[in-house]
Formats: C-alpha cells, sequence, structure tokens
C-alpha cells in the first residue's frame, strides 16, 4: 500500500497575485521552506535549533533529514504551478477572443469613418471653390468700383482743370481774373501743383496738335498756346514768390518755411531751380571777400613766391575751412529739401568747379617750356612741387566732401578734370625739370672747377707743368646720389598724379631715362677728364724724350723733366683709379635704386621691366666703355714709367760683372727694387679701387704687358752666370710681387721665366735638358741662350743646331 505523500498535506497558498508588481523568487522560496527550515531564517527571528536526534546503533545517521519533505512540497508547489498556468493561458485565450471581437468592431467602425470624412472633405472643396468663386467675384466688383471711382474722381479733377485752363485761355496776358486759388498764399501748394498739370496737359495737346482749332468762344479761337503761355507767366511768377519766400525764410534761418518753400518748388522742374538758387546764394560763392581771403590764407605774404611747404600748409587750412563750411551746410539741405542728395551734388560740384579752380588757377600757373623759369626762382620743380601738393590736398578734400554726401557726383572723375590739362604735359614738365636740374649743377661744378684751377694753377703754369685735375672734380658719388634723389622725388610725384598702372609704367620709364642719361653722361664726361690727365702725361713724357748724342746738362734737365712726367703720370694714374672707383659706386647706387623703387612700377606691365633694364644697360655700357679706355691709357701710363726705369737704372754691369771671379751678388739689381716699389705705391690704389672682373681683367693684362716689357728689356742685354743669378733673383722678385695680382696665368709666365733664366747659370754641355720643357720655354730659351756672354766662345750655336735636328 503506497506511502501518502507528506506534502499533500502541507497548505499551499500559491495565488496569481503572489506573481504581480514587484516578484521575488527568493521571498516565495523562502516561504515554502520556512517550516521545514526554520534553522534557515534569519538571527533575529529563528528558534533555537532541536538537538540531533541520537544515533542509531548500526545505521548511519542522514546528510539531510528534511528531503523529503521539501522533496514532497516542491512537487506539489510544482504541481500548483501548473494549475495556475492554465488559468492563465484559459483566460489569455478568452482575452484574445475579446480583443478579435473588438477589433472587428473596431475596423468596421473605422471604416464607416472614412466614408465620412471622404464625404466631409469633397463638402469642403465644394465650399472653398464657392468661397473662391465668390471672392473673385467681388475682387472684380471692387476693381470696377475702384476703377469707376477712379475715372469719377478724374473726370471731376478734369472738368475743374478744364474751367482753370478756360480761365487762363481767355484771359491773355491778365492773370488778375483768376480764381481765388491761384492767388491765395494758404494755398500755393495746391496752386502750383495744378498749374504744373494745367502746363502739362496744355503743352502736350499743343504738341500733339500744332495749332489747336477754335475752342470755346470765339474770344477763345487763339487755341491752347495762350493758355501755354500764361500758365508759363504764371508758374513763374509764383515759383519767384516762392524763392522771395525761401530767401526771407533762409535769412531768419526758419527751417520749416525754407522746407516747405523747397517741398512747393519741387513742382517746378524737380526742384532744380530751388536747389541751383540755394547753392548759388550761398556767401562763398558770391561773396568777393571770401574768395580774397582764400588767396591769403594759401599765398599769404610770399605771393605768388611761395613754396610748395607753404601752400602745401595753406592749403589744408583752406580745404578743411571748405570742408566744414560743406558739412554745415549738408545739415541745412537735409532739414530742407525733398532731395538733399541733389542738392549736395550740385554745393560739391560748385565748390570744386569755382571756389577750388580759383585759387588753383592763381597758384598752378604753367610755366613755358621755350623759356623755363630760372632756379633762383624755383625753375620748373617750383610748379611741379605745386602741383603735386595742390593734387594732393584736392584729392583729400574730395575724399572729404565724398564722406559727408554728394548724391551720385562722381567727385573722383570731376577732380580729375580739373587736373587734366597740366597731367597731360606733366611728362614733359617733369622731364625739362631734370634737364634743368642737371645743367645748373653741372655749370655750378664747372664753375666750382674753374675757381680752383685759377687759384692753384698759376704757380704750375709759370714752371712750364701740366695740371691735373683733381679727383674731387673727376666724379663726386655726392652728385649721383643728388640725381638719383632728383629722380626719386619725380616719380613720387608720378605716382601720386597718376593711378593706372600703364600710365605710371610709361612715365616712370621717361623719367627714369632721364636719370641714365644723367649718370651716363656725368659719369662718362668725368672718365674722360680723367683721362685727359693721363693723355697729358703722357704728351709730357713724349716732349721730354731726347737722343743719345746730347750734352750731360741737357740729359740732366731732361731727366729732371721725365721724373716730373712720371710723377704727372702716377697723379694722373690715381686720379683715374679714384674716378673708376667712384664711377662703380656711383652704378651700384644707380642698380639699387632700379632694384627697389623703379622695378616694382613696371613689373605690373607687360614689357615695361625688360625694356628699362635694357636701357639702364645701354647707359652702363657706354660707362664702362669710357672706362675701358681709360684703364687702357692707366697700363701706358705704368709701362711707360717702368720702361723708363728700366732704361736709367738698369746698367750692363748688373748681368755682366767686370770681374766675374767676385762672389755673386744675391740682391735684386736695382732697377727690380725700383719698379717693384713703384709698381706696389701706384698699383695700391688700383687695389683698392678696383673690383671683380674689372680688377682681374686689368691686373691680367698688366702682367702680360709687364712680362713681355721685361723680355723684351732683357734681350737687349748679355749675361754672365753671376749675371744670370741676378736676372733670376730679379725675376723672382717680380714674380713675387705679381703673385698679388691673383692671375694664375701671369705666375705661369713668370714661372717659366725663371726656368728660362738658367740658360745663363748651366754649363754649355748641359743646355739639352732645357729643351725638354713645354714649347713656350723652349722658344724663350732658344732666344735667350744667345744672349750669353761665351755663346760664340762655347760655340753654343752649332751645339743648338744639333739639339733642334734632333
Amino acid at each position: 500500500m503506497p506511502t501518502a505523500d507528506p506534502a499533500a498535506a502541507l497548505p499551499l497558498t500559491l495565488d496569481l497575485e503572489d506573481f504581480k508588481g514587484d516578484f521575488s523568487f527568493d521571498a516565495l522560496f523562502g516561504g515554502l521552506v520556512d517550516e521545514l527550515l526554520p534553522e534557515y531564517r534569519g538571527e533575529d527571528d529563528a528558534a533555537p535549533a532541536p538537538p540531533p536526534p541520537p544515533p542509531v546503533l548500526g545505521a548511519a545517521p542522514p546528510v539531510f533529514p528534511a528531503v523529503d519533505e521539501l522533496l514532497g512540497l516542491f512537487k506539489h508547489s510544482c504541481k500548483e504551478l501548473v494549475d495556475l498556468r492554465k488559468q492563465i493561458d484559459k483566460r489569455l485565450q478568452n482575452l484574445k477572443k475579446e480583443v478579435a471581437v473588438q477589433d472587428a468592431k473596431h475596423r468596421k467602425t473605422l471604416g464607416e469613418l472614412e466614408k465620412g470624412v471622404d464625404g466631409l472633405f469633397d463638402s469642403f472643396a465644394r465650399l472653398d471653390s464657392r468661397i473662391s468663386s465668390v471672392g473673385q467675384t467681388a475682387a472684380k466688383i471692387g476693381d470696377h468700383l475702384q476703377s469707376a471711382e477712379s475715372q469719377r474722381e478724374t473726370a471731376s479733377q478734369t472738368i475743374d482743370l478744364i474751367k482753370y485752363l478756360m480761365e487762363f485761355n481767355s484771359t491773355p496776358g491778365d492773370l488778375m481774373e483768376l480764381s481765388p486759388l491761384f492767388s491765395d498764399d494758404s494755398r500755393v501748394a495746391e496752386a502750383a501743383s495744378i498749374a504744373q498739370k494745367l502746363r502739362s496737359f496744355a503743352e502736350e495737346d499743343v504738341g500733339r496738335h500744332g495749332v489747336t482749332p477754335a475752342v470755346g468762344s470765339a474770344n477763345a479761337s487763339r487755341g491752347l498756346e495762350v493758355a501755354v503761355a500764361n500758365l508759363q507767366d504764371y508758374c513763374n511768377e509764383l515759383e519767384n514768390r516762392l524763392l522771395a519766400r525761401f530767401d526771407a525764410a533762409s535769412q531768419r534761418r526758419e527751417l520749416s518755411t525754407m522746407a516747405e518753400c523747397a517741398k512747393i518748388l519741387s513742382q517746378f522742374n524737380r526742384g532744380t531751380s530751388a536747389m541751383q538758387h540755394y547753392v548759388a546764394t550761398r556767401p562763398m560763392f558770391i561773396d568777393v571777400e571770401i574768395m580774397n581771403t582764400d588767396i591769403q590764407v594759401v599765398l599769404g605774404d610770399e605771393g605768388p613766391q611761395a613754396d610748395s611747404n607753404y601752400i602745401a600748409d595753406g592749403l589744408s587750412t583752406l580745404y578743411k575751412e571748405i570742408a566744414d563750411t560743406v558739412r554745415k551746410e549738408a545739415t541745412t539741405i537735409t532739414a530742407v529739401f525733398p532731395s538733399p542728395n541733389e542738392v549736395m551734388a550740385i554745393l560739391v560740384q560748385r565748390v570744386l568747379e569755382q571756389r577750388v579752380t580759383t585759387i588753383l588757377d592763381r597758384i598752378l600757373i604753367k610755366p613755358s617750356l621755350a623759356s623755363l623759369p630760372p632756379l633762383e626762382e624755383g625753375g620748373l620743380l617750383q610748379y611741379l612741387r605745386i602741383l603735386a601738393v595742390a593734387y594732393d590736398k584736392t584729392k583729400e578734400l574730395a575724399k572729404d566732401l565724398q564722406s559727408i554726401g554728394c548724391g551720385d557726383l562722381d567727385i573722383e572723375g570731376l577732380t580729375e578734370s580739373i587736373y587734366v590739362a597740366h597731367k597731360d604735359e606733366y611728362t614733359e614738365f617733369e622731364q625739362a625739370s631734370l634737364r634743368q636740374l642737371y645743367q645748373s649743377k653741372m655749370a655750378e661744378l664747372r664753375a666750382e672747377a674753374k675757381q680752383q684751377i685759377e687759384s692753384t694753377g698759376s704757380i704750375g703754369r709759370a714752371k712750364g707743368a701740366s695740371l691735373t685735375t683733381s679727383p674731387q672734380q673727376l666724379i663726386s658719388v655726392t652728385v649721383v646720389t643728388e640725381f638719383v634723389r632728383w629722380n626719386e622725388e619725380a616719380i613720387a610725384r608720378c605716382t601720386l598724379l597718376f593711378s593706372q598702372p600703364t600710365t605710371v609704367a610709361a612715365n616712370v620709364r621717361s623719367i627714369f631715362a632721364c636719370l641714365l642719361d644723367q649718370v651716363s653722361q656725368y659719369l662718362t664726361e668725368g672718365l674722360d677728364r680723367a683721362r685727359d690727365g693721363l693723355n697729358d702725361a703722357a704728351a709730357q713724357r713724349d716732349r721730354y724724350v731726347i737722343g743719345s748724342s746730347v750734352s750731360r746738362r741737357v740729359a740732366l734737365a731732361a731727366a729732371t723733366a721725365a721724373e716730373a712726367a712720371a710723377s704727372a703720370g702716377e697723379s694722373s694714374f690715381r686720379s683715374f683709379m679714384i674716378a673708376v672707383q667712384r664711377c662703380a659706386s656711383s652704378v651700384a647706387i644707380l642698380q639699387q635704386y632700379f632694384s627697389n623703387t623703379i622695378s616694382r612700377l613696371l613689373l605690373p606691365v607687360d614689357g615695361a621691366h625688360p625694356s628699362a633694364c635694357e636701357d639702364m644697360g645701354s647707359a652702363v655700357s657706354v660707362v664702362e666703355a669710357a672706362a675701358h679706355k681709360g684703364l687702357l691709357l692707366c697700363i701706358d701710363t705704368v709701362m711707360s714709367e717702368v720702361e723708363r726705369l728700366l732704361s736709367s737704372e738698369q746698367k750692363a754691369t748688373d748681368y755682366r760683372s767686370p770681374d766675374d771671379g767676385a762672389a755673386p751678388d744675391h740682391r735684386p739689381t736695382n732697377a727690380c727694387i725700383r719698379i717693384v716699389a713703384y709698381l706696389s705705391r701706384v698699383l695700391e690704389v688700383a687695389f683698392n679701387s678696383l673690383e671683380g672682373l674689372n680688377k682681374q681683367s686689368f691686373l691680367t693684362e698688366l702682367g702680360n704687358r709687364l712680362h713681355k716689357g721685361l723680355l723684351t728689356h732683357w734681350q737687349k742685354f748679355t749675361f754672365s752666370p753671376s749675371g744670370g743669378l741676378r736676372l733670376k733673383r730679379d725675376i723672382t722678385e717680380y714674380g713675387d710681387f705679381v703673385r698679388s695680382f691673383n692671375a694664375p696665368s701671369i705666375d705661369e709666365k713668370f714661372e717659366q721665366l725663371g726656368i728660362v733664366a738658367n740658360v745663363f747659370i748651366v754649363a754649355p754641355e748641359s743646355l739639352a735638358s732645357l729643351f725638354e720643357g713645354t714649347q713656350s720655354i723652349r722658344k724663350d730659351a732658344l732666344r735667350f741662350i744667345q744672349l750669353r756672354d761665351d755663346y760664340k766662345t762655347a760655340k753654343i750655336a752649332s751645339m743648338l743646331n744639333n739639339i733642334t735636328a734632333e
């Protein structure tokens, strides 16, 4: 018989409400096992655990005694949970059926509502269409009514206008019988409006039909020409009355009355006559005292002789006063006139064309290019400076006036038109001014040079010595800097007066061309004068060349004169080198000015910059050609002195001692010492004056000439072995000096000379070894070997034939 389930007796209280809300499985589980496992309760409400039963002898104690009870409880609980789930499933099925029924009802209701809404929309559409139709009809009715009212008003006004027109047409020359409207001062605005309408209508009708047929009675058969004439007379009379009232109010500063008159006058020619009348009656345009004050402010007590700085200050003061006056007038104009911008345009235009132009005509008196004003009175430069400051100050005034307000007036174009006559010939005046400054400067320099010559040259002329020009009279960097400063000032004026890049570039090229001509001419003439000193020294040397068969006294005098000519040559050499140095510095200043100032103005215009570079290259080439000629003369001067020293100082015994058995002299010859000392002294200025390729070219040419001159000189002597040693020592001395030239080709030539000098030192049988070098050494050796003092006795000629045959 099965044992009854112990859990079945346990009452369970599981209900659906237990699973609602904040459900906790731990709480449910704790409630189920609370009674079976009291020892797992909390410490506060747990009863003391009963002591364990005594163990049965021979049987193992159970591990978890309440397991059977819990298992039964859990099974019973699971069964109740299954029952609860079935209840829930049954309730869900019922809910689904109810939801399906309600959904069907809802769908049916929505379908019926959609049909009703569609019908409602159709009704609204029909209503909207009807409202639109009624609105259009109402609008048309309103337009017709408005048009009818407008036509009625127009007809009424036309009737009134015709009545008024008949009045003007029936009383020729007599305006006293007109309606009170045209004579009532309180209805001036209305009368002016009607008069303008009548005049426009009458003039249009007369213009359309020519001579109008008779209108009305026989007295009116003259047509509308009478009406037009009477209307014009009335309008003129009314306009004069208004202007008189306006002027009276202006005197009393009654702005409201002025504004009322201006508003009425605006119906006459759009108010142009009133605007012009107001501007024309301003004191600054009609008061002679104000005009005289303007002249006094700008020119002061200086009058026409005032310089540009004085005039600039005067114009600044005057233009500030004009701007302040216009600013005050602008306040009145804004308060009075219906169109203040138009009045401001007329006022500003009148200011520039009358007040400004009047003062400019007094200060900008264009000189004649055929008869230039003297520099003592400022010359052309004074006019150009005044033109520049006047233009600059006028541009500033124009900007101030534009900021105040000038309507649609092209104030910039108007300002330019004031100066157009001056700007058209600006380039010619600028070039003429630069030429005038240059000619004046050259005349000043010539006068200074003449004065210096007269004060220092009388002694020299008395002694018959030639005069050399001092470096200060040749070329001055300060003078060239002054040329550049003139040109820079001219370029600044050019960029001030013109703004278009093409125009600026064209004028800049013309102005810069003047500087190129000035610098080129000044430097070339300076180099030519310096070269004249070299030529004079050369002529002086040639003048004292004498033959060999002269007396001792004559020879001594000639030697003294030659010394003087050499001194003059050295002085001229120094002067020319200083001139070349200053010339190079001047060209550098010119190039720097071109790079810093001219280039940036020419680069924006295609072709302008390369053309200017070509112009500058041509000008510099002319200067370089003049410098090249002078440098060649400098070399001639140096070599002439070298040849003189060789001729006077070199003795035959220098290279062929009478007693060749004596100890050799290892010192350079006296001629060599004098020449090296001379070259060191005279070339010091060349080393300091020349630079770059010019220096290298000059020293290379001088080294070649020196080498050639020494070769020619030494071929006049015969050499003993000791003399060969002295020659070698001279060559070494010359070679050490020319090494300072930094010219490798010259160093090589003197090194070869040292090798060739060995032909005088070695024994005849060792000469063959000297011909194993380069071709140039063989050639010089063959020439020098014939200068040995034992050339014939040692039968060196036959030996050379054998060497050359091999």
